[in-house]
């Protein structure tokens, strides 16, 4: 791939992909009811997962984008302004999504199982749209910033997102304060992001 840009926003895209169908099917086998044990460790990754999607891409991916990517493109190629205005609503509403994400996880958590059909409900709702989030960044802006960006437009972009580390690619070194994240969540989440049970 010609410019590391397009490169570091797909591979960040197969990891959160990767993480939204870990979660969901974390959702469809549900916490064990056998164990103590096995019932804090299902929440407990839920919870590192939500934590992962508020802190890596909220803070890292999406800044980027919005600040970087999505100006240049929008002087370049004028004919994408409505997707990157509906881009940018979802960007500036993630955060905020992902913290009621983790409170109706509380409350299914805490308060009991009368509670979990709200949570899964919101859950596969964010999954969806957060998945055609990714699919127009990559099927309308990255194939028009091929076409319309300058060299300069890509030296910029290229060095700002060659500084990302998604503490879950495994083909880059990670962040030490990430490392007790991405431990918690391969060991414990099921495929395709971790090692645990599918």
């Amino acid at each position: 791939m010609k410019h590391d840009t397009l490169r570091v926003i797909r591979n960040e895209h197969a990891s959160l992909s990767a993480m939204l169908q870990s979660l969901l099917q974390m959702l469809r086998r549900g916490p064990e009811p056998q164990g103590r044990d096995e019932h804090e460790r299902f929440f407990d990754v839920l919870r590192a997962m939500l934590f992962y999607i508020g802190e890596f891409p909220e803070k890292h991916h999406h800044p980027k984008e919005s600040n970087l990517l999505f100006p240049r493109l929008a002087r370049a190629a004028p004919q994408v302004m409505h997707t990157i205005d509906r881009l940018e609503r979802d960007h500036m509403g993630g955060e905020t999504r992902v913290r009621e994400l983790l409170h109706l996880l509380l409350a299914w958590e805490y308060l009991g199982e009368q509670h979990r059909p709200a949570f899964e409900s919101e859950t596969r709702r964010y999954v969806d749209f957060y998945l055609e989030h990714m699919r127009l960044e990559e099927s309308v802006l990255l194939p028009e910033a091929e076409r319309c960006l300058t060299d300069d437009d890509w030296r910029v972009l290229d060095a700002a997102f060659a500084a990302n580390r998604d503490p879950l690619n495994p083909e880059q070194p990670r962040e030490p304060q990430f490392d007790r994240l991405f431990t918690r969540i391969v060991m414990l989440a099921p495929e395709p992001v971790g090692l645990g049970e599918s």
